[in-house]
C-alpha cells in the first residue's frame, strides 16, 4: 500500500526515532495524537525505520485494548502498509517465544482480565516464562501502549515490569503530559490543515428555543434533527460524486447510555416510523451482545445510515463516513467522550471539499455536562452559523490562488542562496580553514565528536524535575560513528528539509556541497571529511535549521515575478461559521460586522489576539465604517493572496479583515502581534514576504491596505516599508490614517 506521508507524521516519526535512540532521554515517551491523525501509520513507519536504521533485532510489543479487536486491525494495517514486516500475536509468543526483529500485537484484556477465557491461567504464567527466556537471550523490547488511558491498571504494570523494556511509547488522543516522561503532542491544527479530519465540530446546529418549548421526547427530536442533517449532507455528496469518483453515504451514530435497553427499543421504533429498520438494512447495531448489519458498515457507500451503539465499540473503530453523532443523556468519563467524537472527525478521503456541510461534523445532544467537557477539552469548540447582511452581498474582489502544478524550488537555487547567506551573515573567507575558526566563534561545533548533556541528581518532588536549577548537568562527548549515528544525521537533514521544501536526498546534497570535501562544488564553505560532516550536522542541527529559516524568511520582491499565481472572483460568503465562547456573559452585537448576530463572544481572548480585539472594537466605534468582514484563516471560500519565500516556494496567506467605508473606500487589513516593553510579539517569520506580496496585490487592484499592530493599548498601521521596530516612522497611528 503506497501511503504518502504527511509532514506532521514525518515529524512525529523523527521525534520517536530521536528519543528512542538517545540514552539520555527518559524511558517513557508520551505521544498525544488526535484521533484521525494516523497514529497507526506513524507507529508502523517508526518501527520500520527503527529496524532498518537502528537495530534490526529489536522486539516491539504493541499492546492494545480488547475493544473492537484493535490488535488485529493494527496487525492487518501493518501488513498492508509494510508487506515485509514480521508480525505475530500472543499465541505466537506462547508457542514459539519472542523472535528478534518481530512486532507482536497483544491484547491487554487477554492477559489482564481473568474473566476473559481467551487466555488461561497456565498460559498467563507461560507468557512470563517466555519473557524470562527472551531476557536470558539478551533480547530487548520497545513497548507501544495503544490507547494508553485505558490501560492504567496494576495488572498491566505487572506485564510492563516483566518486559523490562528499553523504551515505552504511550499513545492516545487524550493522554496528558507527565514529568517522568518525554512528551510530544501532534498539533490538532496541523491534522485539520492536512485534511485528515474535519475543520470543526458543530454542536446542535439548527436547534432554536421555540422548538424546545413544545418538546415531548428528546430522543425523537434529536433523531429527527440528525436525519435532516444526514439528508442535507447526502445531497451535497451526490452533487460531487462524479468529481470525487466515489459515492459516500453519510452515517449517523446514535450513542446510548450503558443501561438503556428500553431507550434503544424506543429509538428503533422511531427510526422505523421514518422508514429505517434492520430489515431494509438502513439501521445497524453494534453492542457487546448483539451486532446487526455491520458487515459493510465502514465502506463509503455502506447501506446503514444509522448505527446504534454504546461505549464498547468506541475504541479501535474507524468509519470515515460517520458524520453526525446523537449523544443521548448519561454520565460518562470525559476521556471516552472525546474519543467518541474523534471517530466522527475523520474525512472520508483525507481531504476537505471546500463545503461546510462536508468539512464539518455535527453533534446533537442535551447532555450539558458532556457538552461542556468536550468544548473545554480543546478537541472541539462551539460554532455558530451566521448569515451575511443584504448590503454586503454585492461586494466582490479578486483573490489569488496558487498553481498546484508549480514546482519552482530546486536544490541549485537553495544552494546558491544558502552559500551567499552564510558568507554574508558570518563574514566567511575564501580560505576554508579560516572558516572553521569563524564558525566556531559563532557557536558552531566542529570536529569528530558528538556532544550531549545529561542531568543527574535527586528530586524529592515531581515538580522539581521541571526546575532547571535542580540537579546537576553534565556534558558528555563521544566519537562519531557514521553507521551507529546514521539515524541522527538523517534526523538533522530532515529538520532542514522541512524549511527548504526539498526532498531528503536533495537537502542532503545541498549540505554536502556546502560542507563536505568529497563533493566538488564552487559553493564550498567547509571541507569536512565524512566523519566530520556527520558530527557537524548532528551537533549543529538546530542552529543550521534556524539559519535556513532565516534564509527563507529574507524579504525578496523578485520572487513575486516568478510565482505562477492566478486570480478568480471573490465574494463574501453568504453564510459562515464562527467560533464562540458559549458561556460568555454581557454579550453585545457588533453592529458594524458584515454578518448578522456577530457578537463579542466571538472575539474573546481565547479566540482572538490582542491586536484583533483592539481592531474590531476600533471599527465598531468608527462612524465612517459601513461594515467589517473577518476573513477565515484557510479555505477556498476566503480571500487569499499568494506570497513566496526567499527560495520562491508558493504559499497562501489570508488577510484578516476587509472594511468598507460609507464613502465606498475599501481597506484590507492584516493584524500582527505588536510590541510589549520594547520587544516584538510578532511570531510570523514570513511577515516581510507577506508584506511585499500584500503591497503588490493592493497596488494592482487599487486597494487601501496595511499591517496593523498594537503597542501600549493603541493600534498602529504600516503600508510603506516593513520594520519590526514600531518606533520607526513607517508605523503611524491608525486613527490618523484610517
Amino acid at each position: 500500500m503506497d501511503i504518502k506521508p504527511i509532514d506532521f507524521q514525518e515529524d512525529t516519526v523523527a521525534y520517536l526515532l530521536e528519543k528512542t535512540t538517545d540514552s539520555n532521554t527518559k524511558r517513557k515517551i508520551v505521544l498525544k495524537s488526535p484521533t484521525g491523525s494516523g497514529k497507526t501509520i506513524i507507529l508502523i513507519s517508526f518501527i520500520e525505520q527503527y529496524l532498518l536504521s537502528v537495530d534490526h533485532e529489536m522486539i516491539f510489543c504493541w499492546l492494545t485494548t480488547g475493544k473492537g479487536d484493535l490488535e488485529e486491525q493494527s496487525k492487518e494495517k501493518m501488513k498492508n502498509i509494510s508487506p515485509n514486516a514480521n508480525t505475530g500475536d500472543i499465541h505466537d509468543v506462547l508457542l514459539q517465544g519472542f523472535e528478534p526483529g518481530k512486532t507482536y500485537f497483544i491484547n491487554w484484556e487477554m492477559i489482564t482480565n481473568k474473566k476473559n477465557n481467551a487466555l488461561k491461567e497456565t498460559e498467563r504464567k507461560n507468557l512470563f516464562n517466555r519473557i524470562a527466556e527472551a531476557h536470558n537471550r539478551n533480547q530487548r523490547f520497545i513497548v507501544i501502549v495503544d490507547e494508553e488511558h485505558l490501560n492504567n491498571t496494576a495488572k498491566a504494570d505487572d506485564i510492563l515490569n516483566a518486559l523490562n523494556h528499553v523504551k515505552e511509547i504511550r499513545v492516545s488522543a487524550t493522554t496528558k503530559e507527565i514529568p517522568s516522561a518525554e512528551f510530544y503532542e501532534i498539533p490538532e491544527t496541523e491534522v485539520i490543515n492536512s485534511g485528515l479530519i474535519t475543520r470543526a465540530l458543530y454542536i446542535n446546529e439548527g436547534i432554536n428555543v421555540e422548538e424546545l418549548e413544545s418538546l415531548e421526547q428528546e430522543s425523537d427530536f434529536l433523531v429527527e434533527k440528525a436525519n435532516e442533517k444526514r439528508k442535507a449532507t447526502h445531497s451535497e455528496y451526490q452533487k460531487i460524486k462524479d468529481e470525487i469518483k466515489v459515492e459516500i453515504n453519510p452515517l449517523v451514530i446514535i450513542q446510548f447510555p450503558n443501561s438503556s435497553d428500553r431507550l434503544i427499543e424506543h429509538v428503533e421504533k422511531k427510526l422505523d416510523s421514518l422508514g429505517f429498520n434492520y430489515d431494509n438494512k438502513a439501521v445497524a447495531k453494534w453492542l457487546d451482545t448483539e451486532k446487526i448489519n455491520i458487515e459493510n458498515l465502514t465502506v463509503h457507500n455502506g447501506e446503514p445510515v444509522f448505527l446504534l451503539m454504546k461505549q464498547a465499540m468506541a475504541t479501535g473503530w474507524d468509519c470515515p463516513r460517520a458524520k453526525i453523532l446523537v449523544k443521548l443523556r448519561e454520565n460518562m468519563s470525559e476521556n471516552f467522550e472525546i474519543q467518541t467524537l474523534g471517530r466522527l472527525r475523520r474525512m472520508p478521503q483525507a481531504a476537505h471539499y471546500g463545503n461546510d456541510l462536508l468539512d464539518f461534523c455535527f453533534l446533537y445532544t442535551f447532555d450539558e455536562k458532556y457538552k461542556e467537557s468536550v468544548v473545554n477539552s480543546g478537541n472541539a469548540f462551539e460554532t455558530r452559523r451566521l448569515f451575511l447582511k443584504d448590503k454586503c452581498k454585492d461586494f466582490s474582489l479578486k483573490k489569488e490562488l496558487r498553481n498546484r502544478d508549480y514546482q519552482y524550488v530546486n536544490e541549485k537555487e537553495v544552494l546558491d542562496k544558502a552559500f551567499d547567506y552564510f558568507i554574508e551573515k558570518y563574514k566567511l573567507s575564501k580560505k576554508k580553514e579560516e572558516n572553521k575558526a569563524i564558525l566556531e566563534n559563532n557557536g558552531f561545533i566542529l570536529g569528530t565528536k558528538i556532544y550531549n548533556t545529561y542531568r543527574s541528581g535527586m528530586f524529592r518532588h515531581l515538580s522539581d524535575i521541571s526546575n532547571d536549577k535542580k540537579g546537576e548537568h553534565h556534558l558528555v562527548s563521544y566519537e562519531v560513528n557514521t553507521h551507529k549515528n546514521g539515524i541522527d544525521c538523517l534526523h538533522a537533514v530532515d529538520m532542514i528539509k522541512k524549511v527548504v521544501s526539498l526532498q531528503s536526498n536533495k537537502t542532503r546534497a545541498v549540505l554536502q556541497h556546502l560542507f563536505h570535501k568529497n563533493i566538488k562544488s564552487r559553493k564550498k564553505i567547509l571541507r569536512l571529511n565524512n566523519r566530520e560532516w556527520y558530527a557537524f550536522l548532528i551537533n549543529n542541527a538546530y542552529k543550521l535549521k534556524e539559519d535556513f529559516i532565516e534564509l527563507a524568511a529574507k524579504p525578496n520582491s523578485h520572487q513575486l515575478q516568478v510565482l505562477q499565481k492566478h486570480e478568480i472572483d471573490f465574494n463574501l460568503p453568504l453564510e459562515d461559521f464562527y467560533r464562540y465562547l458559549p458561556y460568555e456573559s454581557h454579550v453585545e452585537i457588533y453592529k458594524s460586522n458584515a454578518y448578522k448576530e456577530y457578537d463579542t463572544s466571538m472575539t474573546v481572548d481565547t479566540l482572538r489576539s490582542i491586536s484583533e480585539q483592539l481592531f474590531e472594537n476600533y471599527c465598531e466605534d468608527n462612524e465612517e465604517i459601513e461594515w467589517v468582514y473577518k476573513n477565515g484563516d484557510t479555505g477556498q471560500q476566503y480571500l487569499s493572496v499568494v506570497y513566496g519565500t526567499n527560495i520562491s516556494k508558493e504559499f497562501l496567506f489570508y488577510p484578516d479583515y476587509i472594511i468598507k467605508k460609507h464613502t465606498g473606500e475599501v481597506w484590507i487589513i492584516e493584524t500582527k502581534g505588536g510590541e510589549i516593553k520594547g520587544k516584538s510579539k510578532n511570531i510570523d517569520k514570513q511577515i516581510e514576504n507577506k508584506f511585499i506580496a500584500f503591497k503588490e496585490y493592493a497596488t494592482k487592484h487599487n486597494l487601501n491596505w496595511g499591517f496593523v499592530r498594537d503597542k501600549n493599548g493603541k493600534l498602529y498601521i504600516n503600508n510603506s516599508v516593513y520594520t519590526e521596530d514600531m518606533n520607526h516612522a513607517s508605523w503611524i497611528k491608525l486613527k490618523d490614517v484610517f
